[in-house]
C-alpha cells in the first residue's frame, strides 16, 4: 500500500499564505475543538483574487482577513467568492467579503439554499416534535433533545451556528469550468457530507481544491438528520468516491483541514474499503435485532458528548440505510417507538469475519 505524500510540514500561520502551486495560495484559519484549523484558498485572476472558503463567521477570523486583504493580495481585491459547500467554516464570512468587495459568491444550488434555509428564522428540528422522534426512535431517551438544544445555544457564540448568507449567488454546477487567471478549473460535484459539494479541478496545475470531500487523515461525517429522516447520503458518498476515482494520481489534493497531499486513488480507496468494513461489522452485529444508539461502540471507542452523540448517531443512521438499501438489513418499528435493524443477508455468514475488524473510530471528528 503507498503511504500519502504531504510536500509541507505545517499549516501557514495566521494572517499570511503560501503559494502551492502558480496563481494558488494556501491560508490557514484558527477553529475550536479537535480540528484546530480549517484550510482556505486564494485563486490569482488578472483584476484580483478569488476566495475559495470563508472560515467561521467569528471576530477573530473577520481580523485575520482583513490582514490578509491588506498585505497578501498585492494591492489588488477580491473579484469572487467560491463555497464549496454550506457547513458554518466554509460560508461563515461569506458575506462579509462579497459585502465589502461587492463581489458575487458562487456555490451550487443545493448547497446554497440549505444554507439559506438553517440560516433563516425557522423553527430547528432540536426543538420540534419531528426531530424528538428522529432520536427517539434511533434509541435515545426523550430527554436528549434538551441536552442537544442547550449544546446548540453554547456553540453558537464559536460560529457554529449557520450566519446570515449573502442574498444571492452565482450558481455552480457539475462540469462547469471556472476560468481564472491563466488556467481553468472544473467543478467536481460530490455529495454525502452535504447535498452538492463543489470541489475545483485543474488539470492544467494537476491541483484539486477538494474542501470536506476528500480529507487525508480524518474521515468526513456522513449523518442522517431529524430534516430528512429516509436519507441515504453513505449511497452517495460512496457513489461520488467512485467517480472521484478518475481524478489521475499525480493530482495535488487541496483539503479543507489536514495538510495539503498527493495520493488521491490511495486515499479514496482507504475511504471505501473503511465504510465497506462498518458497514459489515453493524451486519454482524445486527443478528440479532438492535437500535442504532446501540451500533455507537461498533462505530466509536470513547464516550460521546451531546454534539458527537448527535453526529454519530447520524452516522450509524447513515450505515444502516445502506445496508436497507443494498437488502442486507430490515428496520422494524417496535411498540416502544424505537427501530431495530436486524441482518437479512443469508450470505452474511460467509462474508463474516469478526475479531478482525478496523477498530472502532477515537472520533467522530466534528467534520
Amino acid at each position: 500500500m503507498n503511504e500519502l505524500i504531504y510536500p509541507h510540514a505545517d499549516h501557514p500561520q495566521p494572517g499570511v499564505t503560501v503559494e502551492v502551486a502558480d496563481g494558488v495560495r494556501w491560508l490557514s484559519m484558527p477553529m475550536g475543538g479537535s480540528l484546530s484549523h480549517i484550510n482556505l484558498y486564494l485563486l490569482e485572476d488578472k483584476d484580483g483574487w478569488w476566495v475559495v472558503d470563508t472560515g467561521l463567521g467569528v471576530e477573530e477570523t473577520e481580523q485575520w482577513w482583513q490582514q490578509i486583504f491588506a498585505k497578501e493580495l498585492n494591492g489588488r481585491p477580491v473579484i469572487g467568492v467560491i463555497c464549496t459547500h454550506m457547513h458554518p467554516d466554509h460560508i461563515g464570512q461569506s458575506k462579509m467579503i462579497t459585502d465589502q468587495f461587492r463581489v458575487p459568491l458562487y456555490m451550487t444550488q443545493a448547497e446554497y439554499y440549505q444554507a439559506r434555509a438553517f440560516s433563516s428564522s425557522a423553527g430547528s428540528h432540536h426543538s420540534s416534535w419531528a426531530g424528538s422522534e428522529f432520536y427517539v426512535r434511533a434509541g435515545m431517551d426523550e430527554t436528549y433533545l434538551a441536552e442537544l438544544q442547550k449544546m446548540w445555544q453554547s456553540r453558537s457564540s464559536e460560529g457554529m451556528s449557520m450566519p446570515e448568507m449573502p442574498t444571492g449567488y452565482h450558481r455552480l454546477k457539475d462540469g462547469d469550468v471556472l476560468t481564472i487567471g491563466h488556467h481553468d478549473w472544473q467543478i467536481v460535484v460530490g455529495s454525502g457530507h452535504s447535498p452538492e459539494h463543489a470541489c475545483l479541478y485543474c488539470a492544467a496545475l494537476k491541483v484539486m481544491i477538494s474542501g470536506d470531500q476528500i480529507l487525508p487523515i480524518i474521515t468526513s461525517n456522513v449523518s442522517v438528520h431529524p430534516t430528512e429522516p429516509n436519507a441515504n447520503p453513505l449511497m452517495e458518498w460512496m457513489e461520488s468516491h467512485n467517480r472521484f476515482l478518475r481524478i489521475p494520481d499525480d493530482t495535488f489534493v487541496l483539503p479543507a483541514h489536514n495538510l495539503p497531499f498527493f495520493g488521491i486513488r490511495e486515499r479514496l480507496r482507504e475511504l471505501i474499503s473503511h465504510h465497506e468494513d462498518r458497514m459489515l461489522a453493524i451486519e454482524e452485529h445486527c443478528v440479532e435485532p438492535d437500535t442504532a444508539k446501540a451500533l455507537l461502540p461498533v462505530l466509536f471507542a470513547r464516550e460521546l458528548d451531546p454534539r458527537q452523540m448527535m453526529m454519530a448517531l447520524g452516522e450509524a443512521i447513515a450505515h444502516v440505510h445502506l445496508l436497507m438499501y443494498r437488502n442486507r438489513i430490515e428496520r422494524t418499528l417496535h411498540e416502544d417507538g424505537k427501530y431495530r435493524f436486524r441482518s437479512i443477508d443469508p450470505d452474511l455468514a460467509r462474508r463474516s469475519h469478526p475479531g478482525t475488524h478496523d477498530a472502532p473510530s477515537d472520533g467522530p471528528i466534528l467534520v
